[in-house]
């Protein structure tokens, strides 16, 4: 008998999905923007802010999938 995952409900806020759900990946935030801002360039600071958005890769969707509130 395995263990029950349970649902993660902040995932939901924490990994946005489009209209096309799954198939086309999850959003993730940049790595690199919660601490220690002021030791990094004006211009890393810049492109995390205004960048394109992140995905999460095909080979974690499985995961995070499962960690979303109301996934069966």
């Amino acid at each position: 008998m395995y263990a029950q995952v349970e649902d993660q409900p902040g995932s939901g806020q924490a990994f946005p999905q489009d209209s096309q759900g799954l198939e086309s990946g999850l959003g993730r935030p940049p790595a690199g923007r919660r601490h220690n801002l002021g030791h990094k360039p004006r211009k890393t600071k810049r492109q995390l802010r205004s960048g394109g958005s992140s995905l999460v890769h095909k080979s974690d969707t499985g995961r995070v999938d499962q960690l979303m509130p109301n996934h069966r």
